[in-house]
């Protein structure tokens, strides 16, 4: 006859603690790419998430996660917002619209849109697309990278009798970098003609170990005049791309101000405090012709801002 093994219930508590102990282990060592950016990972599919939730909460008050800072010498604030939150509206496609002056709507693109049927977008209503070239990395050797539907989406977009500008995802954290990624997105766009802004889509991407977390304040608006200057040179009409944190706390946007500005605030209504001549007010809009979600944006063009 077998002897029964009685096993102390506290010896047995801590057998199932060693299992789940190891199991926690196993989990955290097959996630271990996830925490550790690859040297050319596309940082906009960090933010597709968290612009998502922006996009659900309908916020209408900046949530910033510090303190603004305090520049050395006081600025004077940027132009007023001129309008109410009565002054936008949706039209019979069912775009928002500004009705106190000329307005149009667009939508910015980037691979994620996979393949777009450019001539439908047209017949919805839309009647721009801005168009990402590529990006840099947020990996510390911060690679870039061209957009694999860049070209498809200039071509087409251009063909379909859209208005076309062009952004590039920055991950810059010098004047010299910058330069690089001018230089990228020259070669990018070859001898393309746009007739929409160009942008320096610099963003934060919430990664502890991103190569943008300890560019200040003083730096980025350094980098984002040098981009605006030099594409002026060049003769195209650059536009300052920000959300409302990276406006409040990361850009000086009173020594922006001769640029246009794009702001990114998900929400139908307009309650930002400073003028805008272009906002992204949805990130999760449906356009026929494109497949799943898409941003889309309003255009007011201010005739006094470079051109």
């Amino acid at each position: 006859m077998k002897k029964r093994i009685h096993m102390k219930p506290e010896l047995v508590m801590v057998l199932i603690a060693m299992v789940s102990a190891l199991a926690l282990m196993g989990m955290l060592i097959a996630c271990i790419p996830y925490y550790y950016p690859k040297e050319d990972a596309d940082p906009e599919a960090l933010l597709q998430h968290q612009r998502e939730l922006e996009q659900a909460m309908e916020r209408t008050e900046p949530l910033p996660e510090t303190e603004p800072e305090e520049t050395a010498v006081p600025t004077i604030p940027p132009e007023a917002n001129p309008y109410t939150k009565r002054d936008f509206q949706y039209s019979s496609h069912n775009f928002l619209l500004c009705t106190q002056q000329d307005s149009y709507p667009g939508v910015d693109v980037s691979s994620f849109q996979g393949v777009i049927d450019w001539e439908k977008v047209r017949a919805s209503g839309i009647r721009f697309a801005m168009v990402r070239l590529g990006f840099r990395g947020y990996g510390q050797a911060g690679n870039m990278v061209e957009d694999e539907f860049a070209r498809r989406n200039l071509e087409g977009a251009k063909k379909a009798g859209l208005e076309v500008g062009a952004y590039f995802f920055s991950q810059a954290t010098t004047i010299d970098e910058v330069d690089d990624e001018i230089f990228f997105f020259m070669k990018t766009l070859g001898d393309f003609e746009l007739t929409m802004p160009v942008v320096l889509d610099w963003e934060h991407v919430g990664v502890e170990t991103a190569r943008t977390n300890n560019v200040d304040a003083e730096t980025l608006t350094a980098m984002q005049k040098h981009f605006c200057k030099t594409m002026v040179d060049f003769g195209y009409t650059p536009m300052v791309y920000f959300n409302w944190h990276l406006g409040e706390n990361n850009l000086y946007l009173s020594e922006l101000e001769d640029y246009p500005f794009w702001l990114a605030l998900y929400q139908d209504r307009m309650t930002y405090p400073f003028r805008v001549e272009m906002w992204q007010y949805t990130c999760t809009g449906r356009v026929p012709g494109i497949q799943g979600d898409v941003d889309i944006n309003v255009y007011m063009p201010d005739p006094t801002k470079i051109r």
